[in-house]
């Protein structure tokens, strides 16, 4: 499959305009994919890309040659990649990156059936509550909690509405407040490290508010927010999971009921794939199972 590596390593350099780029992507050094081309052109008869010190673009023969070959190749690694996987069970290592208070209060459940309906796939979970690049290699599936997807550069599947609740204890003032307006920004606890803080926007039937939270206190993580809402220190917007257990102990409150906040999305991040690896394949479809079984947006 000599050939067939090269004219993959063509379409690489195709759809990433940079030999580079399309070197790290395919496991090898710019220097193998310049020589590659190099062939692939002599072989050919005619130039395939104009290289310049700042671009590399198709040369009108190039681009034809692209259109043509790329779903020939594109169907023929899928029906190779069915041979393989025809009587193959996901395995292998999945490298998973999820939300600290997601996955401390949701994710153990579902990752223990996970392993037992799928011993032969070695689980690697990385928590945290930044926004990993996905495109960087370290991951294979990122699980995160956010407002819609504006990266067009990755995959992304919603999964479902994540819905938040502004929360303080009972004893605070804001817990009698009945209109945003009387909520004091230096008592509101903003998620997220931006130093501007984080935007609430509140709507109740036509009507909208926007405040701005964290003038007095922030944390990228949602489950301290909570406690410090508990020992009334302000109010916060957080999702259910994280504060459903303050408020049926009474620790919590729900502040301003009839005023609800733009929702959160769910949703699982992937690599660029051509197609989802197997082990990234059957924990999407076993997540997506789970969560909405669970009845998690409710």
């Amino acid at each position: 499959m000599r050939d067939l590596h090269a004219l993959r390593l063509f379409l690489s350099v195709a759809r990433d305009a940079s030999f580079a780029e399309a070197a790290r992507r395919m496991g090898t050094t710019p220097a193998s994919v310049t020589r590659a081309i190099a062939a692939l052109e002599e072989e050919l008869g005619t130039q395939l890309f104009v290289r310049t010190t700042r671009k590399v673009s198709l040369t009108s023969e190039g681009a034809a040659f692209a259109a043509r070959i790329g779903h020939l190749v594109t169907d023929l690694d899928e029906a190779m990649d069915s041979l393989r996987h025809r009587d193959a069970t996901a395995h292998g290592d999945l490298r998973l990156s999820v939300p600290v208070s997601f996955g401390l209060r949701v994710l153990p459940d579902i990752l223990q059936r996970f392993r037992l309906s799928h011993p032969q796939v070695r689980l690697s979970v990385d928590m945290t509550d930044r926004f990993v690049d996905i495109l960087d290699g370290s991951v294979d599936l990122a699980v995160r909690i956010s407002g819609p997807p504006e990266d067009r550069s990755t995959i992304w599947r919603k999964i479902c509405g994540v819905e938040r609740l502004l929360v303080g204890a009972p004893e605070v003032p804001e817990a009698a407040i009945r209109s945003p307006d009387d909520l004091r920004a230096e008592r509101c606890l903003s998620y997220g490290s931006d130093p501007a803080g984080e935007k609430w926007s509140l709507s109740h039937g036509r009507e909208r508010r926007s405040l701005r939270a964290g003038r007095g206190f922030s944390s990228n993580n949602g489950d301290l927010l909570a406690q410090m809402a508990e020992q009334g220190a302000g109010v916060a917007l957080l999702p259910r999971f994280i504060v459903a257990t303050g408020l049926e102990a009474g620790r919590l409150v729900h502040v301003l009921p009839d005023w609800r906040p733009d929702p959160l999305w769910l949703t699982l991040y992937y690599p660029p794939y051509t197609k989802l690896p197997p082990p990234v394949a059957a924990f999407s479809a076993f997540f997506e199972e789970e969560i909405l079984k669970g009845g998690f947006s409710a």
